[in-house]
């Protein structure tokens, strides 16, 4: 048999200005560089306390049990979703895009009773719709995604916790796409549940997934416990509620690893701590309020450069996400060329879409590292070239003008 061995990786130096993943900012990535710790060595337990501190403040949030799932950002919404829902119970999602569909995926698998309040893709849902839909299905638990990708557009959720509390609900949000980059007020919705990922705003890598529960949550998964056969100790009490179904995903195993019991229920993923806990310092050094408004200016920037290129924005402004845009492909207009000439003569990716959408609009991101004033105006530069290129009329500069005076206002 021929053995090939290929050449050492050497990715090109690709801007991602798409919905995610985004480039890692660089001091993420010489944090993962650093060398091994075994999983219960004293510096490592202290690295594994300080990321918990480090991602309360991210989360906005006092909850005690605020740590990190090994896997993307799907690990933390499967885990959240597998620990909080028993077979049986009745689960309200609001799906609005394709990651609220992603919740209904996990939870057939799950064995939930899935109940559903359903908008078109490209609006949200008001708190008196939630209202409603609680007091018509009278669901155990409430799960719905803060900025869905898919859309671009963010859902708000002051008022939800306090909403879901009022008829014993409890609420579970997924922030893949906002935290680090929108307001995630964890304490203040009032919601139990928050989950996110390392590869869009936070500016990581995907691969591992910060999760915070509140107290409330916590007590209703410990009471699902059941710690396996090979780790118990004499002491070990197991939980009066159904076992949760996954060993990998058990947050009330994961949460024992955490505490000052360190269960050891898996070998934690060393340099994705690292990065992790360096994406937190990197945010919260540069200040959320500083951090958000840089998005923001970002979002108002790219808005602007799409619009004087005489491209219609998808979506309301009133709920767009200020990391993710997007935009009608013109009529006329290839736009899978598009993305291959942007990618191939000026090294930037923008994304495409997905269900609906797809081959209706094109996702332009700007987050984390990316969300910087020279990136945007590259990208709004490269794709007016390919857009007059490809036969779409418009003032030459019109986006990079645009785009830069929003920068100036």
């Amino acid at each position: 048999m021929t053995q090939t061995f290929f050449g050492q990786i050497n990715p090109p130096a690709r801007l991602l200005m798409g919905p995610g993943p985004v480039n890692a900012h660089p001091r993420v990535l010489r944090a993962m560089a650093a060398d091994m710790l075994g999983q219960f060595d004293p510096e490592m337990t202290d690295y594994m306390n300080q990321t918990m501190d480090l991602y309360r403040q991210v989360f906005m949030t006092n909850n005690r049990w605020t740590l990190l799932v090994d896997g993307t950002a799907r690990a933390g919404i499967e885990a959240a979703l597998v620990s909080l829902v028993e077979p049986g119970m009745k689960l309200l999602i609001v799906r609005a895009g394709r990651f609220g569909l992603l919740l209904s995926e996990i939870a057939q698998r799950i064995g939930a009773e899935i109940v559903t309040l359903d908008l078109p893709w490209g609006e949200v849902a008001s708190l008196e719709q939630i209202e409603d839909a609680i007091i018509t299905h009278r669901p155990h638990v409430l799960a719905c995604i803060h900025g869905d990708t898919s859309t671009t557009m963010a859902q708000p959720l002051d008022g939800v916790g306090a909403l879901c509390r009022k008829y014993d609900v409890l609420s579970y949000v997924d922030t893949t796409a906002t935290l680090g980059g929108m307001e995630v007020a964890t304490d203040r919705w009032g919601v139990d549940v928050v989950s996110s990922g390392l590869q869009k705003c936070m500016g990581g890598p995907p691969g591992s997934a910060p999760i915070t529960l509140s107290d409330r949550a916590a007590e209703h998964i410990f009471a699902r416990r059941h710690v396996e056969a090979g780790i118990r100790g004499s002491d070990t009490t197991d939980g009066t509620r159904a076992r949760i179904p996954s060993n990998y995903f058990d947050l009330a195993m994961v949460m024992d690893y955490w505490s000052e019991k360190r269960l050891n229920h898996h070998t934690e993923a060393t340099t994705m701590l690292y990065g992790a806990r360096e994406a937190a310092r990197v945010v919260l050094e540069e200040g959320l309020q500083a951090r958000f408004a840089r998005h923001a200016a970002a979002s108002r920037a790219v808005c602007a450069g799409l619009r004087a290129m005489g491209l219609e924005l998808f979506g309301g402004d009133a709920h767009r996400m200020t990391n993710v845009t997007g935009v009608y492909i013109p009529k006329g207009i290839d736009g899978e060329k598009v993305r291959r000439r942007m990618r191939e003569d000026f090294e930037i990716e923008i994304g495409s879409a997905f269900g609906p959408l797809q081959g209706k609009i094109w996702r332009i991101g700007a987050m984390g590292y990316n969300a910087e004033k020279h990136k945007v105006l590259l990208t709004m530069g490269a794709l007016e070239t390919v857009l007059r290129h490809e036969g779409h009329g418009f003032a030459a500069g019109a986006g990079v003008d645009a785009a830069f005076a929003a920068y100036n206002d």
